[in-house]
């Protein structure tokens, strides 16, 4: 077995290769760039060299000097995670002629499936269906508009070197296609460098299934199930789970048995997956084959019991499966969900900052029966390439964690979901976890209604209107102010603690001290903040608390344990966690989470607002296109920059019918979150 490994990946995924290497007695060696010089992945491995500056292009990119480090350091092989240079062949080839073996498929098998043309044309010749569509090689935009519209709207255009959702595009019109096109071909080159396209039929309702393939040098394949990640937004994976909802056993086996034909067509060795799209009435398409481990590979592993990167380091050092296909069952239900720094209320806009606090919920270990050598796994787990402390970066993928529970069958892997959710808070950037959460609880994906647009047919109940807090989290915020500063006040007396002029116990000669707190909502969406005012009087060994001007009611602090508490409001107990921020109070209660403004009249005013009529960067990024000149009259919503960030693009349009005064920026320029692009006048 191998010795030392070199990681060439960051994020949860390096840190997962590192925990796997470890248990097997492998050393490990990390690389890193200048933006992760203190992340996660560089603390858990053995040895860390810098690889260079943050933009991966500088290197995490670098295959050349990922090999040095390797030899430098003795490393006898590199796992490439996914994501960066895991489908590279060329890279691939690179480390054969260095002596280093690649924990991963043949170079031949990634050129044969990385193209997703070439992939679906491989696919035709061995009569395996697929979505109609142009998968050539000619790319005149006048021709792939010819091809659209041969094909009928709406058209989905792909990146052929893509993933990840990156370099996608739905066109419902035949004159929206040539701006879709352009755009879809820049992401492309910005994320694969590689603009070549291919354009499908957009079916309508369509589930999204995906066949886990492992094989071996000595001939052998097999499936390891499926995984249904059907639930998407922006063509990126929202949930996952296995096995799939309403899976016959015939139609697993057809899936899973053209899976293995097509990594067999291909001489493929080591972990893949097969994907395909399926109608509601269980026909099947092949869509894409990832040469690599999928982010989602966890949920299998949970119903297979089984460690897919330590299959992935023994097939790479020579071993056969660990596994025949008869030896493979299904165990219980998992669900995957990813956690996110973005903003749902934004278009899911990643959020930059800092993990202020981050507070998870605890694993559960339990005996999976039935399952050979699983041992004890955990119902809940969690991989993680952050720490609390840690930042979100603009220059790679905001995911935070992944989040997965198993249950004995679905309704019960649903019910943990739900409670790790409400279990997880997080401090100091937005986050998708209510999101999450109300998706998992939501009617369509806990009944299994399922496909691709299920994010879109459910605006209303994932989106609601904005509520009024409850008078339970604005008690709870309340009360964490008031006894954080008696601690403040106890503190600075010393040892003077029988002045009660010197602490902060509202205590007064003649009449109870009657207190006006003022709250207000903060929202990273743009929706209009609420304001709430909370009058609380102190009394000797409680307090009387109203809002709004209504009846009051006794309070009273039952318990604190840090930022824990728990409160009586009335005949109420109420259970919560407030973390502070600066002057925002996040208070976590009821599986919700209730960010609070506190305007406290002794600090100065925040920040000002920007100055009107310059339209801003929605985050920090890069602009690649500016669609409007200086002195041009613009309609509302008509397109008037563009900006890339986490290489995915953000359109910026004209609020209202108007006149540009003024660009800021040119193409190429970096701009900060915030930062006016443009000055804009509104028409009268």
């Amino acid at each position: 077995m191998f010795t030392k490994i070199l990681i060439a990946n960051r994020g949860e995924i390096a840190c997962r290769v590192a925990a796997t290497a470890r248990r097997m007695g492998i050393k490990t060696v990390a690389v890193y760039s200048e933006a992760d010089a203190n992340a996660k992945h560089v603390a858990v491995c053995d040895e860390a060299v810098l690889l260079g500056p943050a933009p991966a292009k500088e290197s995490y990119l670098r295959g050349d000097k990922i090999i040095e480090v390797a030899l430098a350091t003795g490393a006898q092989a590199i796992h490439p995670g996914y994501g960066f240079l895991s489908e590279n062949a060329e890279f691939a080839d690179a480390c054969a002629a260095a002596g280093l073996v690649f924990i991963g498929p043949p170079a031949s098998a990634m050129r044969a499936m990385g193209s997703k043309s070439a992939a679906k044309s491989l696919m035709e010749q061995a009569n395996v269906p697929l979505v109609p569509g142009y998968h050539g090689d000619e790319q005149d935009a006048d021709f792939l508009q010819t091809q659209a519209d041969r094909i009928g709207y709406p058209v989905l255009l792909k990146a052929s070197a893509g993933g990840g959702g990156k370099g996608m595009r739905v066109i419902e019109h035949a004159a929206d296609f040539k701006a879709a096109l352009a755009s879809c071909k820049r992401e492309a080159i910005s994320s694969f460098g590689d603009d070549k396209v291919l354009a499908e039929k957009y079916l309508l309702r369509p589930r999204h299934i995906e066949i886990q393939v492992f094989a071996d040098t000595h001939g052998n394949c097999i499936y390891l199930f499926e995984r249904d990640c059907s639930v998407q937004r922006r063509h990126q994976k929202v949930l996952e789970e296995a096995p799939a909802p309403n899976m016959p056993p015939e139609r697993r086996a057809a899936m899973g048995e053209a899976a293995v034909a097509a990594a067999k067509a291909v001489g493929y060795v080591g972990a893949g997956t097969v994907e395909f799209i399926a109608n509601q009435d269980g026909s099947f398409y092949f869509m894409e084959m990832n040469t690599r481990l999928q982010v989602e590979h966890p949920v299998t592993e949970m119903i297979t019991g089984t460690d897919l990167v330590e299959w992935q380091i023994r097939v790479a050092f020579g071993e056969a499966l660990p596994r025949k296909q008869q030896e493979l069952a299904i165990h219980g239900h998992a669900i995957e969900a990813r956690i996110y720094a973005e903003n749902p209320e934004k278009g899911f806009l990643p959020s930059i900052g800092t993990l202020r606090h981050m507070d998870t919920p605890a694993a559960v270990t339990f005996e999976l029966g039935g399952a050979p050598g699983t041992g004890v796994p955990a119902a809940v787990r969690i991989d993680s390439g952050v720490r609390e402390g840690d930042a979100i970066s603009p220059f790679y993928d905001p995911m935070i964690a992944k989040l997965i529970v198993w249950g004995a069958d679905r309704k019960q892997a649903l019910a943990r979901m739900a409670q790790a959710l409400a279990q997880y808070k997080i401090v100091g950037l937005a986050t998708n976890i209510a999101f999450l959460k109300r998706l998992v609880e939501g009617d369509a994906f806990a009944g299994a209604d399922l496909d691709t647009g299920l994010i879109e047919r459910n605006q209303d109940s994932l989106f609601p209107a904005a509520h009024s807090a409850p008078s339970a989290a604005l008690a709870l915020a309340a009360v964490a102010l008031i006894e954080a500063e008696k601690d403040a006040a106890a503190a600075q007396s010393g040892a003077n603690r029988a002045d009660p002029w010197g602490q902060a116990l509202g205590w007064r000669m003649n009449f109870p001290y009657a207190r006006a707190l003022s709250f207000s909502d903060d929202y990273a969406a743009a929706l209009p903040a609420k304001a709430y005012g909370v009058a609380v009087t102190y009394r000797a060994t409680d307090w009387l608390f109203a809002r709004d001007g209504g009846e009051p009611q006794v309070l009273s602090l039952m318990q604190q344990d840090g930022s824990d508490l728990s409160i009586k409001l009335g005949d109420t107990a109420v259970h919560g966690t407030v973390r502070r921020d600066g002057e925002l109070l996040h208070v976590f209660t009821g599986g919700h989470h209730y960010p609070l403004h506190y305007n406290d009249p002794m600090a100065h005013a925040g920040e000002s607002e920007a100055e009107g009529g310059r339209l801003t960067a929605p985050m920090p990024g890069k602009v690649v296109a500016v669609l409007a000149a200086k002195g041009q009259d613009v309609k509302k919503g008509e397109a008037l920059v563009i900006m890339e960030a986490m290489k995915m693009e953000h359109t910026i349009a004209a609020p209202h019918d108007g006149l540009v005064e003024e660009i800021l920026y040119n193409v190429g320029d970096q701009v900060a979150d915030g930062a006016p692009l443009l000055a804009f006048k509104a028409a009268a």
